[in-house]
């Protein structure tokens, strides 16, 4: 008896433990994932029943939460919803969250840290639990104008202030409406996100910092130019060899110049003019002599391989080792394998403008609570140091004759010295090109840095280039920063 007993009590015993050790898992090691689980029912509730902070730019509401009568109580209201769609993000019952609303989802919903206290207080005093507002870095006139500037065209813009990281705007075009997806019925949310999904023109992605990255072309020759000077073999008056055509090693391919014929004239051109004109056969030769090592390097400490959260996570910029010296020279004028975002790209600028310092990009200007208390505040981080002060310097007078007399005229604003580059990206034969440019403006006080890319050739096919449809868009978007 006392045997069986003691078998019993084993057995019990046992059970309580695996109870123990399965609920002890559930609370510390799955409750977040729970939490995020879209089909918890109970998680959704709880996330709509309290008053969802609000986004902010500039003091003004563009994503709200407003009361209903139904069990969700409260429901999302993006203000110009397709303006700032790749910013805000949605969101919604079943399909999860994105953008701000997925980065910043603790704070907005208020079950941050920061938010315990606060709510504490609302349940003492009988007050309705409200989440945080988060007010946005982005200048509602400069958005407005990278969003116009756009216009039809399929590419993104993003402008970063270049001293203290704060981006300015972000746009990606075609882009949606997200109020479209915060309905309370789940079929119906289901149904229009699968919709926007199965879309082929993507709305749904950031191109500005995410979705399929883009070869980047000759804008790519900036990070090129940087490890060039950074090598301390390099100045803008060291010379290149400037064929008119060249065969790439082990292979029978050949590249040119953009324009055709030697870059500039003669049999060696300057660094400084190879930039101005976007020489690919000179920047082929360079890529050559400083190898993938020294690229890579000055390429990572701006940012290339790694993930920068702004806070919504930007997809990697690739620079991958080439396989053999024929890629490495591609690689060298932004084609072969090299992939980027435009929101790096806006970073080299800006690194470049700021003096060769790169500071961490944001989107969040500050945090605060309901009854507006500040609970957190902007505070510029420097990212990298991929370039010196004088090599800064050198670079951004390389910029500045690419928008004077080179290939990026287009970027000219009257009274203002701009500096900036061009891209033309080729893709796969007859593919329509991708266009870009980046920049800054003054180019000796920075204001503004930007990246503009626009795909499927602007609707030009391969005669498009980045100083036709790219360069004005940045135009504008640097204007409209400088006329404030």
């Amino acid at each position: 008896m006392n045997r069986q007993l003691r078998g019993v009590s084993t057995v019990v015993v046992l059970m309580f433990v695996a109870l123990f050790v399965s609920t002890t898992s559930i609370q510390f090691f799955a409750a977040d994932s729970l939490r995020a689980d879209s089909r918890n029912s109970r998680t959704i509730l709880d996330s709509y029943s309290t008053k969802r902070g609000a986004i902010l730019v500039d003091g003004k509401p563009i994503a709200e939460s407003t009361a209903v009568d139904d069990q969700y109580q409260y429901q999302r209201k993006y203000n110009s919803g397709e303006l700032y769609s790749a910013v805000t993000g949605y969101f919604t019952i079943g399909q999860g969250n994105a953008g701000i609303e997925g980065a910043e989802n603790a704070v907005l919903s208020g079950n941050s840290d920061d938010s315990f206290f606060q709510n504490l207080n609302s349940i003492l005093t009988g007050q309705d639990v409200q989440g945080d507002n988060v007010n946005l870095t982005i200048d509602p006139d400069v958005q407005q104008a990278a969003y116009d500037a756009l216009g039809a065209n399929t590419g993104a813009v993003v402008a970063i202030q270049p001293k203290t990281g704060k981006i300015l705007a972000m746009v990606s075009k075609p882009g949606y409406d997200p109020n479209t997806l915060t309905s309370h019925d789940t079929k119906d949310v289901i149904a229009r996100y699968q919709a926007l999904e199965s879309d082929a023109s993507k709305p749904l992605a950031n191109r500005a910092i995410a979705g399929d990255l883009y070869t980047p072309g000759s804008v790519f020759k900036l990070v090129v130019a940087s490890a060039a000077l950074a090598s301390g073999d390099y100045t803008l008056d060291s010379t290149l060899p400037n064929p008119s055509t060249l065969t790439l090693p082990g292979t029978s391919s050949r590249i040119n110049n953009a324009e055709g014929g030697s870059c500039g004239g003669g049999d060696q051109v300057k660094l400084r003019v190879a930039i101005q004109y976007s020489c690919n056969i000179p920047f082929a030769e360079l890529g050559r002599k400083l190898g993938y090592e020294t690229i890579k390097k000055t390429a990572d400490a701006y940012g290339f391989g790694s993930v920068i959260d702004v806070p919504t996570s930007a997809t990697p910029s690739q620079y991958p080792e080439p396989e053999s010296t024929a890629q490495l020279m591609l690689s060298a004028f932004g084609q072969a394998n090299d992939r980027v975002t435009p929101l790096q790209m806006a970073m080299v600028s800006a690194g470049i403008a700021n003096g060769g310092k790169v500071m961490q990009p944001s989107l969040v200007e500050s945090i605060e609570t309901s009854d507006l208390k500040t609970v957190e505040s902007f505070s510029p981080k420097q990212y990298s140091a991929p370039l010196s002060s004088g090599d800064a310097s050198d670079l951004t007078e390389a910029m500045q004759s690419v928008v004077n007399a080179g290939t990026g005229t287009n970027a000219k604003i009257d009274g203002v010295d701009v500096a900036g580059k061009t891209g033309t990206a080729e893709g796969g034969t007859g593919d329509p090109y991708t266009l870009w440019f980046t920049g800054f403006a003054p180019a000796k006080d920075p204001e503004v840095a930007v990246a503009v890319v626009v795909g499927n050739g602007g609707g030009l096919g391969q005669s498009g280039v980045g100083n036709t449809v790219a360069a004005p868009v940045a135009k504008k978007v640097m204007e409209a920063v400088l006329n404030k």
